[in-house]
């Protein structure tokens, strides 16, 4: 694997350096897991550009540049460097499937109220019931589905549809916010945001990765489910921090540093200060209770958990350089 980037690896922990927000939050941040990539992270990109192609998601110019601005095979290195080429290949597929899904939720959302509902509706129904798509990201999604339960044991593969189908509901639940004229409140963000995060779909798929399948007991332990929602938290209100000015340009609400800005109407920086308080005592809460637990899990269940790992380091790594969110480093952190 490797474990050096030149730019990523020298990201500054102390003093602000200069004057951007992404200078801000690296200074600030605590992100105790070091830099590592998948080695099979250009044979997944090659692969997630076929695929994509292959389903005609990327026969809109504007889809394939956020394709390219997004970098989904990145994340997936970044997040998954441990796991083998064929579980890498499936998560960079639902990565840029997601990235597609969710912005194109999000467009129908905002301009054609109607028709969002018929849109998640279908993912539903192919997940939950096997309905075959009628559109070409339902289709996109019945393969991905397909992929999913060719590698995954049928139990593994029945949590990831129903933490799928979670991920839709969150997108319903996020359109309803962005209509209603009522300001949202900070604890109604954050919920919707773990779902709309869609990371704990890919947990099933860390299972799945083990040479052994875990126990009852691994998997429902009441620490490993508090270090689920621990991690889904640090990992996408960290992806928050980098995107906040993407979606306050777009107009977006769900996003864990603007709740804060509206909780404390305060400027940007100020409330991103306040939500890296939060994440840093999210990471923290997770270090320790990942120390506590590991001795009592079996190997397959340490394994798990350092998917758990991979996903709060790599949210971190692939938000502060991809080009999706590079106004962070063009905003000046001056309050």
């Amino acid at each position: 694997m490797s474990t050096t980037h030149e730019d990523i690896a020298t990201a500054p922990q102390g003093v602000i350096t200069a004057g951007s927000l992404r200078d801000l939050i690296d200074a600030h941040l605590y992100m105790p897991f070091p830099f590592r990539s998948n080695q099979h992270a250009a044979d997944a990109a090659a692969g997630v550009e076929a695929w994509l192609r292959s389903w005609g998601l990327t026969d809109d110019p504007a889809v394939a540049a956020m394709i390219i601005a997004t970098r989904p095979a990145e994340l997936a290195a970044y997040s998954s460097p441990s796991v083998d080429p064929g579980i890498l290949q499936i998560i960079a597929n639902q990565i840029a499937y997601q990235f597609i899904f969710d912005d194109r939720a999000e467009e129908v959302g905002r301009r054609w109220p109607g028709r969002l509902l018929p849109m998640l509706s279908e993912s539903v129904e192919i997940l939950r019931d096997g309905r075959p798509p009628g559109t070409a990201l339902g289709a996109a999604l019945a393969d991905l589905h397909r992929q999913v339960r060719e590698r995954c044991t049928p139990d593994q593969a029945a949590r990831w549809a129903w933490n799928s189908r979670e991920y839709v509901h969150g997108l319903l639940y996020e359109a309803v916010a962005q209509a209603d004229s009522v300001p949202l409140e900070a604890g109604q963000c954050t919920s919707i945001r773990s779902l709309t995060a869609g990371i704990e779909p890919f947990y099933p798929l860390y299972e799945a990765a083990q040479p052994r399948e875990l126990t009852a007991q691994d998997l429902h332990h009441p620490v490993v489910r508090r270090l689920t929602r621990l991690s889904v938290d640090a990992s996408v209100w960290t992806a928050d921090l980098f995107s906040a000015v993407k979606e306050q340009r777009a107009g977006g609400v769900i996003n864990l540093a603007l709740a804060q800005q509206r909780l404390h109407r305060c400027p940007l920086p100020t409330a991103l200060m306040k939500a890296i308080r939060l994440i840093n005592s999210t990471i923290s809460e997770f270090e320790a209770l990942h120390k506590t637990i590991q001795p009592e899990l079996s190997p397959a269940g340490v394994g798990y958990l350092d998917g758990m790992v991979g996903w709060i380091r790599g949210c971190y790594f692939w938000s502060r350089t991809v080009p999706r969110y590079a106004d962070t480093a063009e905003v000046s952190a001056v309050r």
